[in-house]
């Protein structure tokens, strides 16, 4: 079967191996191929992979060796990993249960099962789970070279997200000053910082601090990060001026704190501000947001208007990425 792969010289195929688990975007069910002082890597999400590797479409063989959970059940279910945790969406508890007995007997590298008991809620964004299996909701989640500790119970995370993350955290240069607005764990936060960004990040929820702050070690840019837990807008005259990147990822209602952004940002600061909204104008009410905000203090050029994914039936979580450039003052 044709799939998507990188393809490295082998010499560098351990390197680039890790790095593509480390992101987890290797193809489980299909066999990494040598070929003529080649390696082949099949990778899951092609979009995903860095414009440093080459890609390729190549026939491979699946693997026959290993059980899927569809293998034991008849049926494909669904589901998201997070580290060695797996997340279900099952309203049927009877079927939850046949699903996570079915992820055991897998060779899915599994300890923990949840399934989904409530909608995200609350100011800090959180939800309940069913634990089906494992010992607490506590999970470590790698993405893209990064290691992120978290307790699902008490933050908001979302892996869906590590594509549109590592999306923005490759536009970050050394030097740049970044501002995460609801920071959470740290998922933009830690990986600017390993591009040599000086980082802040704000998160009301104190778990999230926490982790933020732990996080930031793990990953060796302790010294890079500032975690403050407080609403940004009690924080935003501590920073006014300071950013040259602001990450605004709290789409139902981003635009309730746009002023605070535009009090943070520097004399040229880029935005990334999502948003959910209907199909039939999803950029339009951020922009106007933005613009309202900013204009005429800052010059306002959208540099990209991206569809992160769909979110529900004829709505779009989107993301602007705005540039705010003050205009040089005039010499008399």
């Amino acid at each position: 079967m044709e799939v998507p792969c990188v393809r490295v010289p082998l010499e560098d195929g351990e390197a680039t191996r890790r790095e593509l688990a480390d992101a987890d975007l290797i193809a489980d069910d299909y066999e990494i191929t040598v070929d003529d002082g080649s390696l082949y890597v099949p990778v899951i999400d092609p979009a995903a992979v860095s414009d440093e590797f080459e890609l390729v479409t190549r026939a491979v063989d699946e693997r026959e060796t290993q059980t899927t959970p569809a293998d034991v059940l008849g049926f494909d279910p669904s589901y998201e990993r997070l580290g060695k945790a797996v997340l279900l969406d099952e309203d049927d508890d009877d079927r939850a249960r046949e699903i996570s007995d079915a992820l055991f007997q897998s060779d899915l590298p599994v300890e923990t099962v949840l399934n989904k008991a409530s909608k995200v809620k609350g100011e800090t964004r959180v939800r309940d789970w069913d634990r089906l299996a494992g010992e607490d909701t506590e999970v470590v989640h790698r993405e893209y070279g990064s290691e992120f500790r978290l307790d699902l119970a008490e933050v908001y995370f979302s892996p869906r997200l590590a594509t549109e993350r590592h999306r923005v955290a490759e536009q970050v240069t050394a030097g740049e000053r970044a501002f995460d607005m609801f920071a959470g764990v740290g998922p933009f936060v830690v990986p600017f910082a390993k591009r040599g960004a000086e980082c802040v990040g704000v998160d009301i929820n104190p778990d999230a601090i926490e982790y933020l702050q732990e996080n930031a070690r793990r990953n060796g840019v302790g010294d890079r990060v500032t975690a403050l837990c407080d609403d940004v807008r009690a924080t935003a005259s501590d920073y006014e001026d300071w950013a040259d990147r602001i990450v605004m990822n709290l789409p139902h209602s981003a635009d309730e704190f746009i002023d605070a952004a535009v009090a943070i940002a520097g004399d040229d600061c880029v935005i990334h501000y999502y948003d959910i909204q209907h199909e039939d104008d999803p950029f339009g009410p951020g922009e106007r947001v933005i613009r309202g905000a900013a204009e005429p203090t800052y010059e306002v050029t959208v540099e990209t208007r991206h569809v992160v994914r769909s979110y529900a039936p004829h709505e779009l979580n989107v993301c602007l990425d705005v540039r705010l450039e003050r205009p040089a003052v005039p010499r008399n």
